[in-house]
């Protein structure tokens, strides 16, 4: 028993060094293309390592469609993107059913012809210039990884991301992302303006000799076991406890222990918050070199978990308050445990 045990440890040793050296490779290529933003790249990477959708959020011409698409590129996967508009169908995403002629019988059928959600990156490309109904559409795709059309359900190949870009909600002709779909993503990316230096270099960059190409480095199916190994790093009781206290301080309720919750937020965070914080945790303890999750990793994660998940009222948006504030008020109010581990 001592020996299996022993040859588990040493392959799960081995496909963490794997692991980072993919890692590696996949950064030296991102770097080909994107200037900077290192940690909107790293919370990109850990939801792809958890199998979670990712939601990013910016002003356009913040390089949003070309990150997607590379880090669909460096992994091999099979990419499509789909550009939503207010004119948008369900059906335009899903796919639909046609009637085709056998040409040697003349009999009519029915044969569903698969809509760009059957691949392995979706690319939903502002996301919030549709109507809810079309929206909606992803729903069972990112929740159950199938498709349903005229009560026919259709199973879409592993691994599948859904990584959606979205103008900030204040433009003019967006629509708000239901709360429903809100949750399904991991994360809420926040991209903000380059400091001048980098934006400099981009200008340079983008203005001069074409970009390098950029190399398939892993494959799906590396991903894949990248995903099954991040469920093996341990996860100490203290911090999944901690994580479980952070989401349960955003909601409001009579039990609540923070007043300003009660005061600026209407609806919280789902359990799927606590879930997906230890599962990055375990990803970013990972890919900083260690076998167990800490206070920081839940901590750094907390904003990108909560920020689209808390939804504010009427008071809140008064005072100017925002989810950011309230969960850096969160973070100072919760006690971390006392092991820090």
């Amino acid at each position: 028993m001592e020996e299996v045990k022993q040859a588990e440890e040493g392959g799960i040793q081995a496909l963490v060094e794997e692991m980072l050296d993919s890692q590696k490779k996949i950064l030296q290529e991102l770097r080909k293309v994107i200037v900077g933003q290192d940690e909107v790249i790293e919370q990109v990477l850990i939801s792809l390592y958890v199998g979670g959708h990712c939601l990013i959020t910016g002003l356009p011409g913040l390089a949003k469609t070309l990150l997607v698409h590379s880090v669909a590129q460096t992994l091999g996967l099979t990419f499509k993107r789909i550009q939503f508009t207010p004119d948008l169908m369900p059906t335009d995403i899903t796919g639909t059913e046609i009637i085709e002629e056998d040409p040697a019988t003349g009999r009519r059928r029915l044969e569903f012809v698969p809509g760009p959600v059957f691949t392995n990156v979706l690319l939903a490309d502002e996301i919030n210039r549709t109507p809810p109904k079309t929206q909606a559409a992803l729903l069972e795709a990112m929740q159950e990884r199938e498709v349903t059309v005229r009560g026919i359900t259709y199973n879409l190949d592993p691994p599948f991301f859904v990584l959606a870009t979205q103008n900030p909600i204040e433009m003019e002709g967006t629509y708000p992302l239901p709360e429903a779909q809100l949750d399904r993503f991991m994360f809420n990316i926040m991209i903000d303006y380059l400091p001048e230096a980098e934006e400099v270099k981009v200008v340079q960059e983008t203005t001069g000799e074409p970009a390098q190409e950029i190399a398939q480095v892993v494959s799906g199916k590396d991903i894949l076991r990248y995903q099954e190994l991040v469920k093996k790093i341990p996860a100490n009781e203290d911090i999944v406890r901690y994580a479980v206290r952070l989401t349960g301080s955003t909601r409001p309720g009579e039990d609540s222990k923070q007043d300003f919750i009660n005061e600026w937020v209407r609806y919280g965070a789902s359990l799927r918050a606590s879930q997906y914080m230890v599962l990055g945790g375990k990803v970013r303890a990972l890919l900083k070199g260690r076998f167990t999750v800490s206070t920081e990793d839940i901590q750094a994660l907390a904003k990108p978990v909560l920020r689209h998940r808390i939804l504010t009222n009427f008071h809140a948006e008064s005072e100017e308050i925002t989810p950011e504030d309230i969960i850096e008020r969160l973070l100072k109010a919760v006690a971390p445990p006392q092991s820090g581990l």
